[in-house]
């Protein structure tokens, strides 16, 4: 349980440096590419989250509470920026990715749905 919680912290975190060093809609790609690299080497996770089992009863809350707020910052940045949709809700989107990450047969084609993904973001932009 420690392990994941650090993983997802290291996941968080990479943030702060994303947003230091790039554009708004930059970090938020680069977040985003980390995060499907995070899901997709968790993949037996989803399993043990789905369980039942009470150990793992806290961490679905955590997880979503922790990279969704991290996720909806950089989201809020660069929709500030007019560089993606307005529209996008932050919990939606990390499930989305998720969701592509878990369903994809490699990690490659995790990060190629994710771009596709991403490319949606920036179509209906403002800028």
């Amino acid at each position: 349980m420690a392990v994941f919680q650090q993983a997802v912290e290291a996941c968080a975190d990479a943030a702060d440096d994303l947003r230091a060093a790039h554009a708004p809609d930059e970090a938020l790609v680069r977040w985003l590419q980390r995060f499907t690299e995070f899901v997709a080497t968790k993949r037996g996770l989803a399993a043990a989250l789905q369980s039942g089992d009470a150990a793992f009863a806290a961490l679905p809350a955590y997880f979503v509470a922790r990279l969704g707020g991290t996720l909806a910052e950089l989201l809020d940045a660069a929709s500030a920026a007019g560089t993606v949709r307005a529209d996008i809700d932050a919990p939606q989107l990390l499930r989305a990715v998720a969701d592509l990450s878990h369903g994809a047969a490699t990690p490659e084609q995790s990060q190629q749905l994710v771009g596709l993904l991403v490319d949606g973001l920036r179509y209906r932009a403002t800028v």
